[in-house]
């Protein structure tokens, strides 16, 4: 398996759906990769179009079978006096992105929109995002099952007897 580090650039979004009936709601991001999640800061008071100029950083270990990397980029607006209002989903895929790092050494995808989708599957606005993915290695068990035949152990040098 592949492993690096995926950093994520959250820079903004425009014309997300306003969930608050008076005044401008309170966006924030949680994202998710791989079982990681981080929290954006509240873009408080900016409405439909927050700016928040944030990167996070994220382990990478690719690929699992069956179940395809990928940023899951969820946007919520915060409220004071009750549960956090969902405004849209983003996914964006990443096994272009890693293998490209992982055959480079580092693969990047500029900033750009990436469309959000409501919770029944409409428009609900833009997000921009940019990410780098920067090939770390490949996990040790990959390394054991493709282990060179002169392989060093210990200081002593480890050759086959063919």
């Amino acid at each position: 398996m592949a492993r690096g580090m995926l950093e994520v650039f959250l820079v903004d979004a425009k014309g997300l759906n306003n969930t608050e009936l008076m005044g401008k709601m309170d966006p924030y991001v949680l994202i998710q990769c791989r079982g990681h999640e981080s929290k954006s800061s509240v873009a408080r008071g900016q409405g439909s179009n927050p700016k928040w100029n944030e990167k996070f950083i994220f382990p990478v270990h690719f690929p699992k079978v069956d179940d395809p990397c990928k940023l899951v980029l969820r946007i919520l607006d915060e409220d004071t006096f009750s549960n956090d209002d969902f405004v849209g989903e983003t996914t964006i895929y990443l096994t272009d992105l890693i293998l490209s790092g992982e055959v480079n050494g580092v693969a990047e995808e500029k900033v750009r929109p990436y469309n959000v989708l409501l919770a029944d599957r409409t428009y609900g606005g833009q997000i921009r995002v940019g990410l780098t993915f920067t090939f770390t290695g490949e996990d040790t068990e990959v390394q054991k099952s493709c282990a060179d035949p002169e392989e060093e152990f210990g200081g002593w040098k480890h050759s086959s007897l063919d």
